[in-house]
């Protein structure tokens, strides 16, 4: 086996890769839970794969047999039921990790220079993720499926000048139809994976160049030992590794157990409208996307049409999310950790995490107008954690961080 190795290493270093981000990539001694997310997501992202895999093996991408291929995945493919709950489970669990993961980042600011642009990679990376979700949502071509694509296709539309040109791009025909089925399977299995994959790739060699934050905010770079080594740091193999691999065993469990007992999750993972073939003629009583758009949905149907115009809650929407890749330039805190932030800034991430709560809650629900007014207030909230960032970062009361980590 030496022989081998050593003949592959001659033609391929892997030793090399091995030691620079295994063996020898030195991260701070101090991680606690909240750093598993990022292993968690990437070990959601290999399910996604191989079970999406699966599924195209007996998945038809047309009008007339996608709901019908789906059943027959469903009914007679041998675990072909396993495989669809999976991945639609994997779908939300995907969308829960990077969540936290994101959350992760906000508490430690792990946003903050040196690592802009591992945040701005990470925040492609969360872009693309929901392009693959909303892609992936069409396919089973249920009534859920159909409607929603309808909703959020024509949104473009609303675009000044090219919206109707936008719009039919998108469709690849002048409405929803096994075009767009065709165009969105093509994306979903083929285009976007690679996007992602490449960026997840980038994602973790920014991170081991800069090197990874820790829970203090402490660079660990700064204090090295007489050959090179963080003093304050360990290999990230095979201690991390195994930590990592401890989570991943219960979040394991977790996740089989929501595949097993649960896996429409009361209709939050998979509706059940979302079981009747689609119908152009027959709308569903209540058209909302999946849990992990509906903070983003709420704040659209909260901006009220002007001008007989969507275009505004449009806007809203998309700016709810594009405001997130200017957080390392919003944040003018002179600490990174929580752990040494004054209140300010305390209180604006638990009122941000109300807030985009509360929102996803109201997004689920069907409009009226009391929640549209409760809507509209968080809406207001939302965006005040951001643009008054600059301001109550930099006026905050800090405790100066520790040189070493404790």
């Amino acid at each position: 086996m030496t022989a081998v190795g050593d003949w592959l290493d001659r033609r391929l270093p892997w030793r090399q890769a091995v030691r620079k981000h295994l063996t020898e990539y030195y991260a701070p001694k101090n991680f606690n839970g909240w750093y598993a997310f990022g292993a968690l997501a990437l070990l959601v992202l290999v399910i996604q794969i191989v079970s999406g895999v699966f599924l195209t093996m007996s998945y038809k991408p047309d009008a007339k047999t996608a709901f019908a291929s789906v059943e027959y995945i469903m009914r007679d493919v041998h675990w072909g039921w396993l495989v669809r709950y999976v991945h639609s489970t994997g779908a939300s669990f995907f969308f829960l990790v990077v969540y936290l993961h994101m959350f992760r980042a906000l508490l430690y600011g792990s946003h903050k220079e040196p690592r802009e642009l591992v945040w701005l990679i990470g925040m492609l990376i969360y872009l693309c993720l929901m392009a693959e979700a909303f892609m992936g949502y069409l396919l089973p071509w249920g009534q859920t499926s159909y409607w929603g694509a309808q909703v959020i296709v024509n949104l473009f539309a609303t675009v000044p000048y090219i919206g109707d040109w936008l719009a039919e791009t998108i469709r690849g025909d002048y409405a929803i139809s096994g075009v767009t089925l065709n165009r969105f399977f093509a994306l979903h299995v083929a285009a976007i994976p690679l996007v992602i994959l490449a960026l997840v790739f980038l994602h973790i060699i920014a991170l081991h160049q800069v090197g990874s934050n820790n829970p203090d905010g402490v660079e660990i770079k700064n204090n090295k030992d007489a050959d090179g080594r963080p003093v304050d740091g360990i290999p990230f193999h095979p201690y991390y590794s195994v930590k990592d691999t401890y989570c991943a065993v219960l979040f394991l469990i977790v996740f089989c157990a929501v595949v097993f007992f649960a896996p429409e999750m009361g209709g939050y993972f998979l509706e059940a409208p979302n079981f009747e073939p689609a119908n152009p003629l027959k709308t569903p009583e209540h058209i909302a996307p999946v849990w992990y758009f509906t903070p983003f949905y709420a704040i659209l149907r909260a901006v009220p049409p002007f001008l007989n115009s969507q275009i505004w809650g449009v806007l809203a929407m998309g700016l709810a999310v594009v405001i997130l890749f200017a957080l390392p330039w919003l944040d003018r805190s002179p600490v990174r950790s929580i752990r040494y932030r004054g209140w300010y800034y305390k209180s604006a991430l638990i009122i941000f995490a109300a807030v985009f709560i509360a929102l996803g809650a109201l997004g689920t629900l069907p409009p009226s107008d009391g929640r549209q007014a409760a809507a509209q207030i968080l809406t207001v909230m939302y965006f005040a954690v951001f643009f008054l960032m600059p301001f109550y970062t930099a006026a905050d009361k800090t405790k100066p961080p520790p040189e070493r980590l404790q």
